[in-house]
């Protein structure tokens, strides 16, 4: 029959939870994310903005959940001295959300530049959205 044989290209449906503390550079960042997701020829189905990354593994869990969504990515930012509590938001944060990945079995990746950075630091690491979009799609790719 016709398509017989033919290599069958997934488009895989992405999530993005981001974010919204340092959306100067948070907001850069999902643009970043948008862009490579439509070069790597997979859908973003659904953004989700969170008031800071200590909520992000809430809005992960109810994406992962969603079964139109294949994978999830996270965007955020976190300066170094706003606030003492910088480290353990983040090991927090990427604690919960690789429990979700593994409790849902869907990739979550993890863009969230820091701790001990600098707001110089982060806006050269606005590229990391990229990477996040990178790790998601070829997890999807290479497991499913």
């Amino acid at each position: 029959g016709p398509g017989q044989g033919e290599m069958k290209m997934t488009r895989y449906n992405i999530g993005i939870v981001v974010s919204e503390f340092n959306f100067d550079i948070t907001s850069m960042m999902l643009e970043r994310a948008r862009s490579h997701a439509e070069f790597l020829g997979a859908n973003v189905v659904k953004v989700v903005n969170v008031p800071g990354v200590y909520d992000i593994p809430l809005a992960v869990k109810v994406l992962l959940k969603d079964n139109s969504v294949d994978g999830v990515v996270t965007l955020g930012c976190v300066i170094e001295g706003e606030t003492e509590h910088d480290e353990i938001v983040i090991q927090n944060a990427a604690r919960k959300i690789t429990d979700l990945s593994l409790e849902f079995m869907k990739p979550a990746t993890l863009g969230i530049p820091g701790p001990g950075m600098t707001r110089l630091q982060d806006e050269d690491r606005i590229e990391n959205a990229k990477n996040a979009v990178e790790a998601c799609v070829k997890l999807l790719k290479r497991l499913y």
